[in-house]
């Protein structure tokens, strides 16, 4: 077992053990830390812990002090160097003729490294750039290639359900998403409809199929032959999310009528036909 402590870079970036040496830290510390990036500035999100040696990448990288009031003003003098930064790599860009999308500056906290991320269709020959930049800011410099999901989760924004992006409040990793999972869900398969604002499948789609899954085992399916207090009946239409029901009766006489799966017993299953009513509305108003 390893004595360790939990730290994150941004508010919903990924979680990295650190060695605490001999701090004792608590949740919500701000340290400063020695990583493969240089010196950074870190929340420390779990103190004091252990964790068994498996889980530990070698070498374990230690935290170098908490942050002091100097630390705080780099913190801040960085990050207006860094707007100045993205300003002269965009003209640096242009002027080059490269084909890529400057996204985000990030300086270490000593101020000897600068990283660029950017996004392009294909590969970049940006040896020129880098040289350009070395020069101009006489430091380290690294440009570092992105995906469109990266650039959303850096920038930010507003997805088709009127919240902020999930991946920028609190999804701290990228699953992988298909399109069975909107398919059992219920959704048009309208690419437009069930893509995010990155222009990929939409994250919650992952995030939501397990209760999808789980309401799919409960529910007749659409023509199932079900048991109601009225007799025999067809469903017609299932809502996953309420949980009721449209059916008729077996021998077509009478009207159709609303009951709740919990009130029925399923004698024979139809096939599933992926409904497209409320279920829509209630999984972005719950994205």
């Amino acid at each position: 077992m390893t004595e360790v402590v939990s730290v994150k870079f941004n508010d919903n970036g990924r979680m990295y053990y650190f060695d605490p040496k001999d701090l004792r830290l608590s949740v919500g510390d701000k340290v400063v830390v020695e990583n493969q990036s240089g010196i950074e500035f870190a929340t420390v999100v779990a103190g004091n812990h252990t964790v068994e040696d498996k889980k530990i990448v070698s070498p374990l990288k230690r935290v170098l002090r908490i942050a002091n009031e100097q630390d705080y003003k780099r913190l801040e003098a960085n990050k207006e160097k860094e707007a100045e930064a993205l300003r002269v790599c965009e003209k640096m860009i242009l002027s080059h003729k490269l084909d890529m999308k400057l996204v985000s500056v990030e300086y270490s906290l000593d101020g000897n490294k600068i990283l660029f991320f950017f996004t392009s269709d294909g590969r970049v020959d940006f040896r020129e750039l880098v040289k350009d930049l070395a020069a101009h800011f006489h430091t380290r410099i690294e440009l570092r290639q992105i995906g469109v999901r990266d650039e959303a989760k850096m920038l930010g924004g507003i997805g088709i359900c009127g919240q902020p992006y999930c991946c920028k409040r609190f999804l701290s990793d990228f699953q992988p998403v298909s399109i069975k999972m909107a398919k059992e869900q219920g959704l048009s398969l309208n690419p437009t409809k069930i893509s995010g604002s990155c222009g990929r499948l939409m994250c919650c789609l992952k995030y939501e199929q397990d209760a999808y899954e789980y309401l799919n085992s409960l529910t007749p399916r659409v023509g199932s032959t079900v048991k109601t207090d009225s007799g025999l009946a067809i469903v017609t239409d299932a809502n996953l999310i309420t949980g009721n029901l449209l059916v008729k009766p077996v021998d077509g006489e009478g009207i159709p009528y609303k009951v709740h799966r919990d009130e029925v017993r399923i004698i024979s299953n139809g096939k599933r036909k992926p409904n497209k009513d409320s279920q829509t509305e209630s999984r972005k108003s719950d994205s």
